[in-house]
């Protein structure tokens, strides 16, 4: 934080130099003054806007690349995140020796043929067959339907013996409705397969993303969470296209198929997300942990990034998606260690999340602090932003924080606009949602905008997302508003609920004894 000129901090208290200048001649006796801070002396509110446009067009240069997770360009992302907890004397986590928590994840490349014989029908690999994982195959047998393949419940793997057998499981689960839930569902299937000794597991898809993204999005390689052991072998695991229950057969007992794949090769691939921890200062509510999330990671390079580019600039930056989110953290974390607040905080920046939410996924399952003493995640991430006179809250309404918010946002100019783009199913789309389904309250703090319009477009996932683009008084603000947000959070007498009824409130009964 730069001081401003002519102004001293001392105890707490700001003095200008008359005021010093006064304090020199004899005064009457006063009462003691308070030493509670007002709320124009918080570091947030004299944060430099300077070092906030320094910390954002480093993490959107072009010497990163993209940041895509994986890359050399992520990791220095992470490192330089590291060495700014360092400077500001956040402490390591727990059982950690430094702020990175490294996550080995799996490169998986794509099938380059596979083919499934149903009777008369064969089902061809990029029409209606997709590879999901698995070595080099080729298996005949029997099937066995064991509903969603989730649980050992009646509707699942009870009294049944499917080792070395073909098994066949519905698409999606009861609950799933976005992509992420689908994705998750569909990995812990395979895990639950591959643990009983299945020798295949074909998944009858018929669920709402449009089977053409499927096929595309599979097409490609991806990085992803190990979901067996790098000891064992991965189950062979297909996704076929069941729209209209046509191949219904499937499970019926005693149908034989053949499965051929080349399988998809995989390897390693080292990548870390980024944790420090400000300790709170009551006796008590110390104990209790805010984490302040965003992830840092981006899309990366040329045929990387997914959309259209010039030879003149084929790197996706990432200055909105998300340095924008990465920076409000860091300049959260030094304001408040400056001036501590009550609860103790977790200040974590996250890799993966553009390649499926890696990174929160992985910290919700190996917590740095248990999940049980942690109240309240506010992540920050967007798309972009089309009104610089607001903050848009995905989850505003259900997470238990809406007053302190809108005070936060009202305090730096900002008016705060709920639930944005209903239709887009938010919510579930960013790294908060893996902190939901443990029961953490968890909203996603955005910038500014109502609908998915132009302007949105415009820069999302596209090359041109640059620093240069960026409004940092806006991007100013909005970092204010984040940090004081957090700090009205961390101080409030009772920890933040979920509303009654939300889908997530059940898990946080759970996670919380409730």
């Amino acid at each position: 934080m730069q001081p401003l000129p002519f102004i001293v901090v001392v105890a707490g208290l700001t003095l200008t130099t008359a005021s010093m200048q006064a304090q020199t001649r004899p005064t009457k006796p006063v009462a003691a003054r308070s030493k509670t801070p007002t709320t124009a002396t918080l570091p947030e509110f004299s944060m430099s806007r300077m070092e906030v446009e320094s910390h954002t067009r480093f993490l959107a240069s072009d010497e990163l690349m993209g940041r895509r997770t994986g890359e050399a360009g992520n990791r220095a992302a992470a490192r330089y995140i590291a060495e700014q907890f360092r400077q500001l004397g956040l402490k390591t986590p727990p059982g950690q020796t430094d702020y990175l928590q490294p996550i080995e994840l799996e490169r998986t490349k794509a099938a380059t043929n596979a083919t499934l014989l149903v009777g008369k029908d064969t089902l061809k690999l990029g029409k209606e067959l997709v590879v999901m994982a698995g070595e080099p195959t080729t298996l005949t047998g029997d099937v066995i339907y064991v509903g969603y393949g989730l649980t050992d419940g009646d509707d699942g793997y009870k009294g049944r013996d499917v080792k070395g057998r073909i098994v066949v499981v519905q698409g999606g689960s009861p609950e799933a409705k976005g992509p992420g839930e689908i994705f998750r569902a569909s990995a812990e299937k395979r895990k639950l397969a591959a643990s009983k000794g299945a020798a295949a597991l074909i998944e009858l898809y018929s669920e709402s993303i449009p089977w053409g993204f499927v096929n595309q999005y599979f097409s490609r390689e991806q990085i992803g969470i190990p979901v067996t052991s790098a000891t064992s072998t991965p189950v062979t695991h297909v996704w076929i296209n069941n729209a209209n229950n046509q191949y219904k057969q499937l499970k019926e007992a005693g149908q034989a198929v053949t499965l051929r794949t080349s399988g998809r090769p995989h390897t390693s691939v080292p990548s870390a997300n980024v944790a420090g921890i400000i300790e709170g200062t009551d006796p008590k509510l110390k104990d209790e942990y805010v984490i302040l999330s965003a992830h840092f990671d981006h899309v990366g390079v040329g045929k990387q990034g997914g959309s259209a580019y010039q030879p003149s600039d084929s790197i996706f930056n990432g200055a909105r998606d998300n340095a924008f989110g990465t920076v409000s953290i860091l300049e959260a974390a030094k304001a408040l260690s400056q001036q501590r607040p009550k609860r103790s905080i977790l200040v974590l920046a996250l890799t993966g999340e553009e390649v499926g939410l890696l990174g929160s996924r992985y910290y919700a399952e190996h917590p740095l602090v248990p999940l049980k003493q942690t109240v309240f995640d506010l992540n920050t991430d967007g798309a972009g932003y089309n009104d610089t006179t607001i903050v848009s809250v995905i989850g505003l309404e259900r997470t238990g924080a809406k007053a302190e918010i809108e005070t936060a946002a009202k305090a730096f100019g900002l008016g705060v606009f709920a639930e944005p783009a209903p239709e887009q199913g938010l919510f579930d789309r960013s790294d908060n949602v893996s902190f939901a389904v443990k029961g953490i309250p968890a909203p996603t703090f955005s910038p500014g905008f109502k609908t998915f319009d132009e302007a949105i477009g415009k820069y999302y996932h596209q090359a041109i997302d640059n620093p240069e683009s960026l409004d940092f008084n806006y991007v100013y603000k909005f970092c204010q508003a984040f940090t004081y947000a957090a700090r009205l959070i961390a101080d409030r007498p009772m920890r933040p609920h979920w509303s009654a009824g939300d889908k997530y409130e059940a898990a946080g009964k759970a996670l919380y004894g409730q």
